[in-house]
Formats: C-alpha cells, sequence, structure tokens
C-alpha cells in the first residue's frame, strides 16, 4: 500500500487530519488498532475551543454538532460558598466554547471518513515505522491476520501516550518533560439534567469539584481524590454527598442527583516531548503532549496540531516548500506550552495538596480573588480558555 501521508490513530486527531488532508487533495491512509465500536465508543473530553470548532465546521463535520451541542458563554467559579461568573464573550470579544462529547466527533469523523474520505483501516495494529529519516518511511501495520506496509512520504504519529510513534524517536533526539500531580479525578456520568448551565469549577474544603454536562440529559462530574483511589470503594451516595459538600454556598442552589452509569479514576500528569519532529515523522495530539484535564485543552491542543500540520501539508503540494512542516514543531510547542502552564496553573489553584498547610490554603484564595476582582485576570483566564490563537 502505498500513500503520501500514512497517519497512525484514528482518535479525533487521526481522523481530523484525514478529513482536512482529504479536503486539501493530500492523499492518506488511517491505520486505527482497535475495532470501530471501540473507537466510538470511548469516553473522553467535550469541551471545545471556538478553533476547534471551526476547524471541524471546515471538514464538514458540523451538522450534529449544530444541533447537539451546547454553546457555553462563561464558566462559573465556586470558593468560600461564594459563587462567580465569568462572561467568555464580555471578557474575550464574543469567544465562546462549546460543549460535545468527543465520542460525538469520533462518530462523525468515521461517517464522514467511510462515506467519501481516503482509507480508514480499523483493527489495523502498526508494528513499527521504519526509516523515518529518509525520504520513504515505512510503516508496518497488521491487519486481517497477516503483516502488511504501508510505504509514505511522511508519517503522523496521532497514535497516543502509549502508541509506537514518539518510543520510534532515536535515543538523544528528543527530551521529555513530565509532571505529576499529588491527586486524581474520581469521574461519574450520570443520566440526570445537569445543574447548571454552564460549568462549575469549584474549590471546596475537601478538594476540587467539576460540574459539566454531556447532554441536556446527562450530567458528567469530577471529584479530586487521592492517587491509587479505587472507583468501587465510592459509593454513589457517598459520591453525591461529596460533591454537593464541595459545590455548597451561601444561595439557594441545590445538586441534581440520579442513577450513576460509571465511574472512573485519572491520574493527572503534565507530559511534553520536544520535538514533534524527527525526520519525515511527527508526531500530534497525546502522543506529544499531555495535560490534566483541568483547563480542558487536551482535546484543542491535539485539534490545533492537525490544522497546522494541515496547512502544512497543503502548502507543500501547492508550493512544493516543506518550510510550514519545518516550522510545525516550533509552532506547536510555543502553544503547547502556554496551555500546559495554563492547565498547571488552573490545577494548583483549585486542588488541595495532600501536604498543604493554612498557608498555601490562604494563597489558593488570593489567587481565585485576583481573578474574581480584576477584570485582567479574568480576561487572561477566558483567553486561554477559549483558546489561544492558531500560532500563539
Amino acid at each position: 500500500m502505498r500513500t503520501t501521508v500514512g497517519i497512525i490513530g484514528g482518535g479525533p486527531a487521526g481522523l481530523l487530519l484525514a478529513r482536512l488532508l482529504h479536503r486539501a487533495g493530500v492523499d492518506c491512509v488511517v491505520l486505527e488498532a482497535r475495532t470501530r465500536d471501540y473507537v466510538e465508543q470511548r469516553q473522553r473530553a467535550g469541551m471545545l475551543e471556538q478553533g476547534t470548532v471551526d476547524a471541524l465546521r471546515e471538514c464538514g463535520a458540523v451538522e450534529r454538532l449544530t444541533a447537539q451541542g451546547l454553546v457555553h458563554q462563561g464558566i462559573e467559579l465556586r470558593f468560600d460558598r461564594e459563587r462567580h461568573h465569568l462572561d467568555f464573550p464580555v471578557l474575550t470579544g464574543g469567544r465562546t466554547v462549546t460543549i460535545y462529547a468527543q465520542t460525538e466527533i469520533v462518530k462523525d469523523l468515521v461517517a464522514l471518513q467511510l462515506a467519501d474520505g481516503p482509507p480508514l483501516l480499523f483493527e489495523a495494529e502498526a508494528l513499527a515505522i521504519e526509516r523515518p529519516e529518509t525520504e520513504a518511511p515505512v510503516v508496518r501495520f497488521l491487519h486481517e491476520g497477516s503483516e502488511q506496509t504501508l510505504d509514505c512520504d511522511w508519517v503522523v504519529g496521532c497514535d497516543g501516550f502509549h502508541g509506537i510513534a514518539r518510543d520510534t524517536f532515536p535515543a538523544g533526539t528528543g527530551r521529555t518533560y513530565a509532571h505529576d500531580y499529588p491527586y486524581s479525578w474520581l469521574g461519574i456520568l450520570a443520566d440526570v439534567a445537569p445543574s447548571c448551565d454552564e460549568l462549575i469549577y469549584a474549590r471546596g474544603e475537601g478538594g476540587f469539584a467539576l460540574h459539566s454536562m454531556r447532554s441536556p440529559q446527562v450530567s458528567r462530574l469530577y471529584l479530586q481524590v487521592p492517587n491509587g483511589t479505587d472507583p468501587g470503594d465510592w459509593s454513589d451516595d457517598r459520591v453525591w454527598d461529596e460533591l454537593a459538600a464541595r459545590f455548597a454556598i451561601d444561595a439557594d442552589w441545590t445538586l441534581n442527583r440520579g442513577p450513576i452509569t460509571a465511574k472512573s479514576v485519572t491520574p493527572m500528569r503534565s507530559h511534553v516531548h520536544e520535538p514533534m519532529r524527527h525526520g519525515r515523522l511527527l508526531l500530534a495530539g497525546d502522543a506529544a503532549h499531555i495535560v490534566p484535564p483541568t483547563g480542558a485543552k487536551g482535546l484543542n491542543l491535539a485539534v490545533s496540531d492537525v490544522r497546522l500540520l494541515a496547512r502544512a501539508f497543503a502548502g507543500l503540494r501547492r508550493t512544493g516548500s516543506e518550510q510550514l512542516l519545518d516550522r510545525y514543531s516550533a509552532s506547536c510547542l510555543a502553544r503547547v506550552w502556554q496551555a500546559t502552564r495554563f492547565s498547571y496553573d488552573m490545577t494548583t489553584m483549585l486542588h488541595t495538596r495532600p501536604d498543604a498547610d493554612p498557608f498555601d490554603h490562604r494563597l489558593q484564595l488570593a489567587r481565585l480573588r485576583r481573578i474574581t476582582s480584576s477584570r485582567h485576570a479574568a480576561a487572561e483566564l477566558a483567553a486561554h480558555y477559549t483558546g489561544l490563537p492558531l500560532e500563539w
């Protein structure tokens, strides 16, 4: 099999890149190790920056997003039993965010790809990327019981944190920066209408809590818990009671409770690999960077990566110049590090460290007070939350 761009990974990054390349006239093949059912059922983030919505619209994956996506004008911060609303359009000159589950994005992109796009192979496990330093890299993969090869001009690793693409970089050609946080998130899905119109970020006495949603009928909520927590140790009543305590305010507000359909624990970590290119192998999304979910940047960073890649490959096809590809890693990393910094600030401002003392507590409150009392500080948070320009 022969193609211009071989894409490893059929998550939102790989699928969106394939759609954008298809519309630019650049041929590609997508290899996804899992089944279609598995890929379309993976529960992941669902908060989309304005730029992510624009990219989905650009590639034609907009019909269900427009009909079902929930446009949010801001977020609410809660601390000291008070509520504070941040109005994004006022603070950013009109920008908003949209709630639309990643599972639905993947379904939309898969349907488009199978209808009229370049090849998308499920249960095609990439085994190795060979000769990435040359002009003819090869991807060896297992599909339908036999080992096959995909000859490419370029290879893009959209295969996530545990994929093979990043590990293909030879020793000494890259560096990883990592930070592990001393807490995790217990996340739940519940068949109950959300108790809020927009996301609530709360710093309660017991730690952090987040109220989000998947739809007008399904709520998505998170609790800060110790690392190593077993979700089975948390009964439904215990989850709801703790959420209610952390969201509590001195006002008339009630947390809606309902059947919990899923529980999971997510460790919190930051991870950045530099550079994002080796020869003709390029990384995008979680293969290159991980951020804690507090700032809702993971999916949006992946989308910004592939938007830059699609422009670069379109430029190569149109002019024959690799100039944009040469700039790809540096352009992405400038944005990645700003998102990493923003996610770190949001996380450390809202979570309670296991070894925190009263001084730490007062500092966190001071940081929150600055955001809620200073238009400049609120505008900076809103600008990062709704998304920095593509090339920051």
